[in-house]
């Protein structure tokens, strides 16, 4: 609250802070690896009313460009087979799952959405199942994979938390819509910036 007082009309930031698709935080183009800095952004990260995504650093806020989504999940390392966000954020349970053209996999959970680490996905598919909850066969996952196969379904179900949701299809395109953030925010016209 001081900081506020003593910089009440300090501009926002835009084009200085990124979010990769493996949830790495990097400023100017340089990757952040302080692990208190990275600690220090994720307690702060957060949306504006207009989905932009944005970093609170005392009076000011730095705005984020994300590669892809505002959250990036990941498997922490242990015996579990656990999600959590790239800000270490524990993930219960999900509410929707699909795969896009490239082969990522998009996971929600409540009312926010995430890319899965792509250096998680051999983990994560021991989650896949058919419609019964029987593990998927090779065969089953090369087709949901599959870019020639993409406007069917896949057939596959993620099941974590004892919740079985079913992998949809979406393009790449058309996920900053359809979840409502702004993936390259921009000052408004006459606004100041640093």
């Amino acid at each position: 609250m001081r900081a506020m007082g003593k910089w009440p009309d300090v501009p926002h930031v835009y084009g200085w802070l990124r979010l990769d698709r493996r949830g790495d935080w990097l400023i100017k183009g340089e990757h952040i690896t302080n692990s208190g800095v990275k600690a220090f952004i994720g307690r702060n990260y957060g949306p504006d009313e207009r989905g932009r995504w944005f970093f609170q650093n005392g009076p000011q806020r730095v705005f984020v460009a994300l590669d892809y989504t505002p959250y990036v999940v990941r498997t922490p390392g242990d015996t579990s087979l656990s999600l959590e966000t790239h800000i270490d954020q524990p993930i219960e349970k999900l509410s929707g799952a699909w795969i896009d053209e490239t082969g990522s996999l998009l996971l929600r959970w409540g009312s926010e959405v995430g890319v899965l680490d792509d250096r998680d996905l051999p983990r994560v598919l021991g989650l896949f199942t058919d419609l019964h909850g029987h593990p998927i066969d090779e065969r089953l996952l090369v087709h949901a994979f599959d870019q020639e196969s993409r406007r069917h379904a896949t057939g596959i179900y993620i099941t974590y938390s004892g919740i079985r949701v079913p992998i949809g299809r979406i393009r790449a395109g058309e996920i900053a819509q359809k979840f409502g953030f702004d993936p390259a925010p921009r000052p408004a016209e006459g606004e100041p910036d640093c």
